[in-house]
């Protein structure tokens, strides 16, 4: 099935780039590239609990312009998970207020998402709420409140509304298939919800519905901001019985190279209590409609580039679950992670550098660990 996603994407390529070629209309390749080895000092054989060693990321993307209002994109994504159809969407432009967007795409939520591609971001992993495979402890914790890229097939409208020449109002909704899992489950599966071995289509049969307001105001050439706020509500199960919603707010600040940036998000889930809770389940349930958990987080970050070929990051992250968990799990009712990455990066030419991080971990349930990452990373 990957090999068949790549396969396909290098034919659509070709067949695009032919028929954009035959109609002379615009078209753009791009992509990035990031090679990540992470140690974990304290614990060398870290292989239990978190993917160390080498890693690989890699984004690949097509775009079509066939007229002002009429373009397509396909894109393919690469990582540990192999290769997986990132986009294949046409959108329809009918005004800056409305543009339609249908096929496989990455539904607007937060502000990380927009920029998740590794030659977009300046650390070698994602924020917590974020992350897809590169956190420790990932199994235990089921990933984290919505791994980035989230990628669904759907229909969105978005558009972006001027106030003067200063302010803009950015809205997106959605209808989309919705994460998965199963009917007996404790937690959203991720591995349904984006891999192609088990078919990307809706398994309820009903769509998830979202979206994403965010309101940005450029005082002078110098200084921006931008707040957001976003919405997910949705049934992951194949019955459509146990609902999850993800809510979220995001702040960003530039004032002049100066870039400061902040999220929240988080996730109720509701799971399956089986025909007896009491042996399925770690902790007793004094109220049986408490068949749910909460897991949120949030991240605040800074970057500063001291020179053309210098630039510095640090960024504090945590993430919480509250509620019961299945018998087998190390969790407790109430977990915890926080986690501090200092980091920089080194450019050694266009589009190209070196990436340098630590991270401190702080852990509720388990011990505490640093972690070491060395990246290159490649943009063209």
């Amino acid at each position: 099935m990957r090999r068949f996603a790549l396969v396909a994407f290098l034919a659509t390529t070709v067949a695009l780039s032919t028929f954009a070629f035959a109609i002379d209309v615009d078209r753009n390749f791009a992509g990035s590239a990031q090679l990540d080895y992470l140690f974990v000092p304290t614990t060398p054989r870290a292989r239990s609990f978190t993917f160390d060693g080498f890693t690989t990321e890699l984004a690949l993307k097509l775009a079509v312009d066939f007229s002002d209002s009429v373009s397509a994109s396909v894109k393919i994504c690469y990582g540990c998970h192999g290769f997986e159809t990132n986009m294949a969407y046409v959108d329809i432009r009918l005004a800056d207020q409305l543009n339609v967007r249908v096929g496989r795409m990455n539904p607007a939520f937060g502000d990380f998402p927009v920029r998740h591609d590794p030659a977009n971001h300046r650390a070698n992993s994602k924020p917590l709420p974020y992350d897809m495979g590169r956190m420790l402890r990932l199994r235990e914790w089921n990933l984290s409140i919505l791994p980035a890229p989230y990628v669904d097939n759907g229909l969105q409208i978005s558009g972006t509304q001027w106030f003067g020449a200063d302010t803009q109002l950015d809205y997106a909704a959605y209808v989309v298939s919705g994460l998965k899992g199963n009917d007996d489950g404790f937690d959203v599966d991720f591995v349904q919800s984006r891999s192609g071995s088990l078919y990307y289509v809706d398994n309820n049969s009903e769509p998830a519905v979202g979206g994403r307001l965010g309101l940005t105001i450029n005082p002078t050439t110098y200084t921006s901001a931008t707040l957001g706020a976003s919405g997910m509500y949705g049934h992951y199960d194949p019955s459509g019985e146990l609902s999850y919603v993800v809510v979220g707010v995001d702040l960003y600040i530039r004032l002049d190279a100066l870039v400061l940036r902040g999220e929240y998000l988080l996730r109720r889930t509701e799971f399956a209590l089986g025909s007896n809770p009491e042996e399925r389940f770690r902790f007793a349930f004094t109220d049986l409609d408490r068949n749910f958990f909460i897991k949120d987080g949030f991240y605040v970050e800074t970057e500063y580039p001291f020179t053309d070929w210098f630039e510095a990051f640090y960024r504090f992250d945590g993430m919480r679950r509250i509620g019961n968990v299945a018998r087998t799990s190390p969790l407790s009712d109430v977990s915890g992670i926080l986690r501090h990455t200092l980091g920089a990066n080194f450019l050694l030419r266009r589009g190209v550098r070196i990436k340098l991080s630590g991270e401190l971990w702080d852990f509720s349930d388990f011990d505490d660990e640093i972690a070491i990452h060395t990246g290159v990373v490649a943009n063209f």
